[in-house]
């Protein structure tokens, strides 16, 4: 009963993965952030890879998706920094996140309740915004980091209960292992 339950909780894990990436890849089109997009498109992939994995009870899918969601911890947690502006990081200034100079979030003019503003240099800005778009920008980051943690715990022991389950048979030799036909 403890097999199923955990399998069936790593696949709401990867349904819960998939629409908050969705959600963070369309606003990441949005705002014409590339770099995101990329990588957004990556841990889709890899969410089917563990949602398959774990559905046709395949470790090697799941153990796959384990190494990727590492790295994927690792970008959100460098995408909280980037916002926090921490160990001189500004997301103002640095083009990581971005290919063209003029792509931004797309919730630092759209977000909700933000007024935009012409200046005297015919740049918008946005003003009394409801939410600082970079608060946005780390809870959507800190979910990720959440689900990707949870994800990796749950299929560590869903891998590892697959791999001591594993029953293959060699049709070619039958049981004996030693056999080369």
């Amino acid at each position: 009963m403890g097999f199923c339950s955990r399998r069936y909780l790593f696949l709401s894990v990867c349904l819960l993965q998939m629409l908050s990436v969705v959600e963070r890849q369309i606003f990441d089109f949005l705002g014409f952030l590339w770099v995101p997009i990329l990588v957004n498109f990556f841990e889709i992939v890899f969410i089917i890879l563990g949602f398959f994995g774990a559905y046709q009870y395949r470790p090697k899918y799941i153990i796959s998706y384990i190494l990727w969601h590492l790295f994927w911890l690792g970008w959100n947690i460098f995408i909280i920094c980037l916002y926090l502006d921490v160990a001189n990081l500004d997301h103002k200034t640095n083009k990581v996140l971005k290919l063209d100079p003029k792509s931004e979030s797309w919730w630092s003019n759209q977000g909700p309740g933000c007024k935009r503003v012409l200046n005297d240099s015919d740049t918008a800005a946005s003003e009394d915004c409801y939410v600082n778009y970079v608060h946005v920008e780390i809870f959507q980051a800190g979910l990720q980091c959440v689900t990707a943690l949870i994800g990796i715990v749950i299929g560590i022991c869903l891998s590892r209960i697959f791999l001591e389950e594993d029953d293959t048979f060699d049709f070619i030799g039958g049981f004996d292992p030693q056999s080369v036909w």
